[in-house]
């Protein structure tokens, strides 16, 4: 028991703890008084070219993968990015110790809207909107303790696909909006550092 304790305790571990936790401390807190209230901004409607190669860069920067980039309809949509999680600080999807904790437990994707739409004669309404969701599994793998393994005593079989999988494809669940990535993507695209 004591050398498993030392193990634990070796300075080295303690290094790389030390580490991680100082590499995600930036990365994981949040406070309430940093999240804007809105998930939209007013631009002028002759600025809507830039501020559109804007979101684009934002969302390239950020990881996303645009999927649908359509000016006449208004709107960049994303494909879905799994979560990142506390042992990926450099990606910047996943804020706040909670969203970590729940990346890192759980599988968690998020896409990314944003929506440009006339709000009056001369300005134009940015709407970004980040929608999460959960992954829920139907059940265990149908596999067992050897199942990938060729036993020598059966005839040859030409069946090399032993290995077996989920028995049904991964649902996800909507899990609702994640304010504090649309106020980071919204405070980005106005040019802000959040």
């Amino acid at each position: 028991m004591d050398d498993a304790l030392s193990y634990v305790f070796h300075p080295l571990w303690q290094t790389i703890l030390l580490l991680v936790t100082a590499l995600n401390l930036g990365c994981l807190t949040t406070s309430g008084r940093d999240v804007p209230r809105t998930n939209a901004l007013l631009i002028p409607s002759n600025s809507i070219d830039a501020t559109w190669e804007r979101a684009v860069d934002v969302l390239h920067r950020n990881h996303f993968l645009i999927t649908r980039e359509s000016k006449l309809e208004g709107i960049i949509e994303t494909e879905y990015r799994a979560g990142s999680n506390i042992l990926e600080p450099w990606h910047s999807d996943s804020i706040g110790i909670e969203n970590r904790m729940e990346s890192t437990l759980q599988s968690i994707r998020r896409k990314v809207v944003i929506s440009f739409g006339q709000s009056g004669s001369d300005q134009m309404m940015v709407s970004v909107v980040v929608h999460k969701e959960i992954e829920n599994v139907p059940g265990p793998t149908a596999t067992y303790a050897g199942g990938a393994t060729f036993s020598e005593s059966d005839v040859f079989d030409r069946d090399l696909n032993q290995v077996l999988g989920q028995a049904a494809p991964s649902r996800w669940l909507p899990r609702g909006r994640d304010p504090h990535l649309e106020a980071r993507l919204v405070a980005q695209i106005q040019g802000r550092r959040l």
